[in-house]
């Protein structure tokens, strides 16, 4: 399915706000309720929005402290490594990646114990290296064609 201008629109307003209704949308793009909510299903259906979620602000529930760590695995510790991440709470996101290393990790955490803690569970699988968030410069820029 190929995205139109008024698609990109639909999309670009649900990820600002997925709760607007879809007479909202259609007053700010021009379309009825009824064709915003044809153009949404179709785009459900074609796997193009495949979810939609709540935004958790870390801070106000305890996790103080977010990083990015990278994995270089060591042989034969890929695999399992990728079975135990799973369970790993404090880990938001996993990407398995090319180069130098085989994993990043963006992780929350309450403190820089918790921190060290959750190192000492990653070093059995491969070397880390750790970098400390300070602030979001692009808070989950709206994807938009290219």
């Amino acid at each position: 399915m190929k995205v139109d201008e008024l698609g990109w629109k639909i999309l670009n307003l649900l990820q600002k706000n997925a709760r607007q209704s879809n007479a909202e949308i259609g007053r700010k793009i021009g379309l009825s309720s009824p064709a915003v909510a044809e153009r949404i299903k179709k785009m459900e259906d074609y796997g193009i929005i495949n979810g939609y979620k709540a935004q958790i602000a870390y801070t106000p529930v305890g996790y103080q402290l977010k990083a990015i760590i990278t994995l270089r695995a060591f042989m034969g510790k890929l695999k399992p490594f990728l079975t135990m991440v799973t369970s790993l709470k404090e880990v938001i996101n996993c990407y398995r990646i090319t180069g130098h290393e085989n994993i990043v990790l963006e992780v929350v955490l309450r403190d820089q114990l918790h921190l060290e803690h959750l190192i000492d569970k990653l070093i059995a699988y491969g070397e880390t290296k750790t970098h400390i968030v300070l602030s979001n410069v692009i808070e989950e820029a709206p994807i938009r064609e290219i």
